[in-house]
C-alpha cells in the first residue's frame, strides 16, 4: 500500500491535470466576437480569456475595414479550378479604378429588399454603373453577375457577398485570439428601423459566414451599453431618478437617435444578499434613411460632374453629365474621392483634388471645394438633421427638457454643420457631447453584450431593454371570416409574452405580422412567419372521449413573444384545456374496487353495534376492522338528518385538463432560400476558401524559389561552397539557376503550384550535394572530438568499476571471517551464563555499570555503488566497438577529398555519442533504484563508560579510488557514478558551519524519509 503522502498527492495531480484539461478546452471554445456591421465599415471586437474588449485589426493592421469585396480574375494559363482571387476593404477599392464591375462596396442597404420597384437598389445602381445588378429568380431580392466568372454561373447574393466579408473578419479574428481557437459567436449591431426582412438577411450571412448570432442589438443600446460599462447610475428603487440620455448614430447610410433610460437597482444576490446592478432601457427610437454620409459624399459628387462636364475639354467632346454618370471607371475615381475630400473638411475650411486621365486618356481635372461651398450644397440634409430626434422623443412620450444629453456616434456626425444643427435642435450646446469614441463605441457594446450572454464570462451586471421598433398581431380564418389581433407595439420590451385565445377546435394556421410605414404614410401588415397547427383535432377528440369535456367550453391558446435573438414576434407553445372529470371504470378501477381500495358506493352503510358481519365479507374487511381503537368501533346509528344528507346529490369537483399543441413555424414574406440553394452557396463559399488557400501555398512556393534563385548568386561566391565543389558542377548550377530565373519571370509567373516545386526540387538536387560537403566539413572535427572524448570517459569508468569491483571482493571476505569470528563469541558468552549463579538475583542492577542486552542500530556509512560484471562488459564491449567504428571511419575519411561525399556524417558522431551516454545512464539509474538496507548488529553487555563506535569493515571509500587520477577526470567520473544528492544535503552544504555540531538523524528516519520521497 502506498504511503498516504503519495496518494493525496496523486489526488491534487489529477485535479489539477482535470483543471487544466477544462480551462484549455473553455479557453478555445468561450471566445465571442461582438460586430459592428455599418454600411461603409465593419468593426469587431474579441473577447477570450486574457483579452478582454480588443479591437480586431485587420490585415493592415487597421481599426476597421472597409465594406467591400472584390474579384480579380487569376492569370491566364493558371489552373482552372483555381477561383478568381478576393480582396477586402482598402485592397479591394483600390481595385474599382481599375476593375469597377468587379468591386462590391456599401452593400448594407440592399440587405432584405426585393429588386423591383425599390428606392435603394436604383440608387445603388447610379452610383455604381459598372456593376451588373440583376434579380435573383427564386427570391426577387437583388444579385450580382461577375465578369470575372461563365454567365452560365448563378448569380451573387448581397447575403453570399456579405458572408465573404464576415468570414474574413472571423479569419482575423482567430489570428487575433491565437492558435487553436475557435470563434464562432457573435453580437451584431442592426438599425432600430430593421423589418424582419432585413435582419433575416443578416442571420442569413452570418450562418454562411460560420457565426452562431447569440443576438442582434440595436445600434444606439449598444452605444448606450458601453457608456454604461464604465459608470454607475442613481439607484431607482431607493429614491433615485433615472438619468435619461440620447443616443444620436449618423453613419453612412442612415441616421438615427435612441432616447435611453439608465438607473440603478438593488435586487436579491445568492442566499441573503443583495446586490446592486446597472439598467439601460430603450424608451424610443426614430430614425431617417436617407440621411448619412453616402447622401453628403453624393453632394459632393454631382458637384464634381458639373464642374468637370463644364470644363472646355468636356465641352470640346460634347460630353454630358448623364455620360459621365454611366462611366463606371470614372464614377469609382471620382466616388472614392468624395469620401475623402468630406472628412477633410471636417477638420478643414477648403480642399483640393487632382484627376489625371479621367473619363478620357488625355484629360485631367482639378476640382476645389470650401466648406461653406459644402454646407451650401447640402443644406436640403441640414434640415433633416433634426428629425430622428423628434420621432424618438415623440415615441418615448418624453420631453426635449428631460434629456441630459445627447450621445454623438458615428463618423457623419463630426461633421460641422450636423453638429451646429444638433445644438440648435437641443437648445444647448452643452448637451451635445462627445464622451464615447464615436467609431468604436458600438462594437464595444456588442462585444460587452456577448460576453455577458456567454456562460464563458463573468462580466459586470448590466441588464438591458430594447423595444420592438415596429407593431406587431397576428391573424387568421375563423367561420369564415378573417379575424386579427394586435399584439405588441414598437416600445414593447424584447421578450415580452402574451397569451392569444382562438375559439377554434380544429387544426388552423394563423399568421404573424409587421406594421410597416408605406411610402404615402399609411401602414401595411408584412407577413413574418406563418404557424399551422398539427394535432389540435385530435387533442380536441381525446379531451372530449376522456374528460367529457364539450367542444364549447375548450379554450385554445397560444404563447406569443419577442425573441431575444431576433427581435421578431415568434410562438413559444401552444395548448387547448377544458374543465371536465375523467370517466372511471378502467381496469385501474376495477383492480382497485376488487381489493377494497375504490371510492365507497351510496349503498354502502357502517354497521352498527348489534349487527353481525356478513359471513360472505372479505377476511381483508375483518383485518381491518380488528385495527381500530375502542373509540372508533362505536359507530353511531345514522339518524334521519344524515340519512337525508346522503340522499343529497354530491357536488363534483372538476380539473382543468390541458394538452400541449405541435405546431410548425413557416418564415413568410420574401420567399426563403430553398435546401438546394443554400448548400449550392456554401459549397461555393468552400470551393473560394479552398482556392485561396491553394493560392496562398503557389505564391509561398513562387516566394520561395524566387529566394533560391537569389540564393545560388551568393553561394557561388562562398569560398566553402568553392572548396566542396568542381569547376563542373559549379558551372552546371550557374546555368541551371539563370535559366529558372528567366522562367520565373516569363512563362513561370502563370505555372501551377506543381510546376515551381518541381523547378525548385532540381535546384536542390544540385546544390544540396554540395551544400551537405561544405557543412559536414565544418562540423566534423568538432564532432570526432567529442565523441573521442567520450570514449575515454567510458573507459576510466570501466577502470574504476573493475577497481571498485576488486575492492568489493577484499571486503566481503573480511566481513565474512568478522561474522564467523562474532558467532563463536556469542556462543562462549551464553554457555558462561547458563551455568552460573547470580548470588545478589534479588538485588537491583546497578545502571551505572551495566548497560541491558538489546539490539542496537549502528548508523553506517553509504554503501558504494555494487556493480555487477554484467556491467562491467557491457561498458568494455560498446567502449570497443564504437572506438573500432571511428577507427575505421577516420581512415576511410582522410582518403577523400573535399569534393567527395563524406565517409563520417556528423549525425552518426551524434548517435555514437547518444549510445555511449545511454549505456552509462542505464547503469547509474540500476544502481539508484536499489533499495538502501539499514544494517543492525546486537552487540553484548559493556561498560557505558566505554561505549565506542563501531567502525564498519565492509565499505570502501571512493575518494580513496580516485585519489591517484587526474583532476579533471576525477570530476567527471564522480558526476557519472555519485548518486544525486538530495535537497536536504544541498542545504547542509550550503549552510557550511551552521549544521556543525547537530545531532544526525537515525538511519531509520533516513529510510522512513527516502521511502516517502
Amino acid at each position: 500500500m502506498p504511503p498516504h503522502g503519495r496518494r493525496r498527492l496523486s489526488c491534487l495531480t489529477l485535479i489539477f491535470s482535470l483543471l487544466f484539461l477544462f480551462s484549455s478546452t473553455a479557453s478555445a471554445a468561450s471566445a465571442v466576437l461582438g460586430i459592428d456591421l455599418g454600411t461603409e465599415y465593419i468593426k469587431a471586437a474579441l473577447v477570450k480569456p486574457g483579452i478582454p474588449l480588443e479591437i480586431v485589426l485587420t490585415k493592415d493592421s487597421k481599426r476597421k475595414e472597409t465594406a467591400a469585396v472584390a474579384f480579380k480574375a487569376g492569370r491566364s494559363g493558371s489552373d482552372a479550378k483555381i477561383f478568381p482571387e478576393r480582396m477586402y476593404g482598402g485592397d479591394a477599392l483600390a481595385l474599382s479604378p481599375r476593375f469597377p464591375g468587379d468591386v462590391y462596396p456599401n452593400l448594407k442597404p440592399l440587405l432584405g429588399q426585393q429588386f423591383k420597384n425599390n428606392e435603394a437598389v436604383t440608387e445603388f445602381r447610379k452610383r455604381f454603373p459598372e456593376l451588373r445588378v440583376m434579380e435573383s429568380k427564386e427570391r426577387g431580392t437583388v444579385g450580382f453577375r461577375s465578369s470575372t466568372f461563365e454567365q452560365t454561373e448563378e448569380l451573387f447574393l448581397v447575403e453570399e457577398l456579405l458572408a465573404m466579408e464576415l468570414k474574413n473578419i472571423r479569419s482575423n479574428a482567430v489570428a487575433l485570439a491565437g492558435k487553436g481557437s475557435s470563434v464562432k459567436d457573435a453580437v451584431i449591431t442592426v438599425p432600430p428601423f430593421y423589418n424582419a426582412e432585413e435582419k433575416r438577411a443578416v442571420m442569413l450571412a452570418a450562418e454562411l459566414a460560420g457565426l452562431r448570432v447569440l443576438s442582434l442589438i440595436s445600434d444606439g443600446l449598444a452605444v448606450g451599453l458601453n457608456y454604461a460599462t464604465s459608470r454607475t447610475f442613481p439607484i431607482a428603487n431607493e429614491g433615485g431618478n433615472p438619468e435619461i440620455h440620447l443616443v444620436y448614430d449618423m453613419g453612412a447610410g442612415s441616421a438615427t437617435a435612441t432616447v435611453l433610460k439608465f438607473q440603478g437597482r438593488v435586487v436579491k444576490d445568492v442566499g441573503k444578499f443583495n446586490k446592486t446592478i446597472q439598467e439601460v432601457h430603450v424608451l424610443g427610437t426614430g430614425s431617417h434613411k436617407d440621411l448619412g454620409g453616402d447622401f453628403l459624399n453624393q453632394v459632393i459628387l454631382d458637384d464634381m460632374i458639373q464642374k468637370f462636364t463644364e470644363t472646355n475639354k468636356m465641352k470640346t467632346l460634347g460630353t454630358d453629365a448623364t455620360q459621365v454618370k454611366q462611366h463606371g471607371r470614372t464614377m469609382a475615381k471620382l466616388w472614392k474621392e468624395c469620401e475623402r475630400i468630406r472628412q477633410v473638411l471636417s477638420a478643414n475650411t477648403e480642399t483640393q483634388a487632382s484627376f489625371e486621365s479621367l473619363y478620357y486618356d488625355d484629360v485631367n481635372f482639378k476640382y476645389k471645394i470650401t466648406r461653406a461651398e459644402f454646407e451650401t450644397l447640402a443644406s436640403e440634409y441640414a434640415d433633416r438633421v433634426g428629425v430622428p430626434i423628434k420621432l424618438a422623443l415623440s415615441a418615448a412620450k418624453i420631453e426635449l427638457s428631460d434629456i441630459e444629453s445627447v450621445i454623438l456616434h458615428g463618423g457623419a456626425a463630426r461633421t460641422p454643420f450636423v453638429q451646429k444643427r444638433l445644438e440648435t435642435t437641443v437648445g444647448s450646446a452643452d448637451k451635445v457631447r462627445t464622451n464615447v469614441n464615436s467609431d468604436e463605441a458600438a462594437v464595444f457594446g456588442a462585444a460587452f453584450m456577448a460576453a455577458g450572454i456567454s456562460p464563458s464570462f463573468r462580466v459586470k451586471e448590466i441588464r438591458t431593454g430594447d423595444t420592438a421598433g415596429y407593431a406587431s398581431g397576428t391573424t387568421w380564418i375563423s367561420d369564415g371570416k378573417e379575424r386579427q389581433q394586435k399584439l405588441f407595439t414598437p416600445t414593447s420590451a424584447i421578450g415580452a409574452e402574451k397569451q392569444v385565445t382562438f375559439k377554434t377546435v380544429d387544426d388552423f394556421m394563423f399568421e404573424l405580422f409587421q406594421q410597416l410605414p408605406g411610402e404615402k404614410g399609411d401602414v401595411t401588415n408584412s407577413p413574418i412567419t406563418k404557424i399551422q397547427t398539427k394535432n389540435l383535432t385530435a387533442s380536441v377528440k381525446q379531451l372530449e372521449e376522456k374528460f367529457g369535456c364539450i367542444a364549447a367550453d375548450m379554450s385554445t391558446k397560444f404563447s406569443i413573444r419577442l425573441s431575444p435573438i431576433d427581435r421578431l414576434p415568434e410562438v413559444v407553445k401552444g395548448s387547448v384545456s377544458c374543465e371536465g372529470i375523467e370517466k372511471k371504470g378502467g381496469v385501474v378501477d376495477g383492480m382497485k374496487d376488487l381489493f377494497g381500495f375504490g371510492s365507497k358506493k351510496s349503498d354502502q352503510k357502517p354497521l352498527g353495534e348489534d349487527e353481525d358481519v356478513d359471513p360472505s365479507s372479505s377476511s381483508l374487511e375483518a383485518d381491518s376492522s380488528t385495527t381500530l381503537s375502542p373509540k372508533e368501533d362505536k359507530t353511531p346509528e345514522p339518524t334521519d338528518e344524515n340519512a337525508k344528507a346522503d340522499e343529497r346529490p354530491k357536488e363534483v369537483k372538476k380539473k382543468t385538463e390541458t394538452i400541449y399543441i405541435d405546431f410548425t413555424s413557416e418564415p413568410t414574406g420574401l420567399p426563403q432560400l430553398g435546401a438546394q440553394s443554400l448548400d449550392r452557396i456554401k459549397e461555393r463559399l468552400a470551393a473560394f476558401d479552398s482556392s485561396d488557400r491553394s493560392r496562398v501555398k503557389r505564391e509561398e512556393t513562387f516566394n520561395t524559389l524566387e529566394a533560391f534563385t537569389y540564393k545560388a548568386r551568393d553561394l557561388l561566391e562562398d569560398e566553402g561552397f568553392t572548396a566542396a565543389s568542381t569547376e563542373a558542377q559549379r558551372a552546371e548550377i550557374e546555368q541551371k539557376f539563370s535559366a529558372a530565373s528567366e522562367w520565373l519571370y516569363g512563362d513561370g509567373a502563370d505555372a501551377t503550384r506543381e510546376a515551381l516545386k518541381s523547378r525548385l526540387e532540381d535546384l536542390h538536387g544540385l546544390v544540396d550535394p554540395v551544400q551537405k560537403r561544405k557543412d559536414e566539413a565544418a562540423k566534423r572535427p568538432t564532432e570526432i572530438k567529442s565523441l573521442q572524448e567520450a570514449l575515454t570517459q567510458v573507459k576510466l569508468m570501466a577502470d574504476v568499476v573493475k577497481q571498485q569491483r576488486e575492492a568489493a571482493s577484499i571486503a566481503d571476505a573480511a566481513a565474512s571471517s568478522s561474522s564467523v569470528a562474532e558467532s563463536e563469541t556469542q556462543k562462549t558468552t551464553e554457555a558462561s551464563s547458563s551455568i552460573t549463579v547470580d548470588d545478589f538475583a534479588g538485588l537491583d542492577d546497578d545502571s551505572s555499570t551495566t548497560a541491558t542486552i538489546k539490539p542496537t542500530e549502528t548508523p553506517n556509512p553509504p554503501p558504494m555503488p555494487s556493480y555487477t560484471q554484467e556491467d562491467l562488459d557491457k561498458l568494455l564491449s560498446t567502449h570497443d566497438s564504437v572506438k573500432a567504428w571511428l577507427d575505421n571511419a577516420i581512415e576511410a575519411q582522410s582518403k577523400l577529398g573535399l569534393t567527395d561525399d563524406p565517409a563520417i556524417l556528423t549525425a552518426d558522431l551524434i548517435t555514437k555519442s547518444q549510445e555511449l551516454q545511454r549505456v552509462v545512464t542505464q547503469m547509474l539509474q540500476r544502481q539508484m533504484q536499489k533499495p538502501r538496507k539499514s544494517s543492525k548488529t546486537k552487540t553484548a553487555t559493556t561498560k557505558a563508560t566505554n561505549k565506542g563506535k563501531i567502525k564498519p569493515t565492509n565499505s570502501v571509500d571512493i575518494d580513496e579510488l580516485l585519489k591517484d587520477m587526474p583532476a579533471s577526470d576525477r570530476e567527471e567520473l564522480e558526476k557519472m557514478m555519485r548518486p544525486p544528492k538530495t535537497e536536504q544535503e544541498e542545504g547542509q552544504k550550503e549552510t557550511g558551519t551552521k549544521t556543525a555540531g547537530k545531532p544526525k538523524e537515525s538511519d531509520k528516519s533516513k529510510g522512513r524519509g527516502h521511502e516517502e520521497l
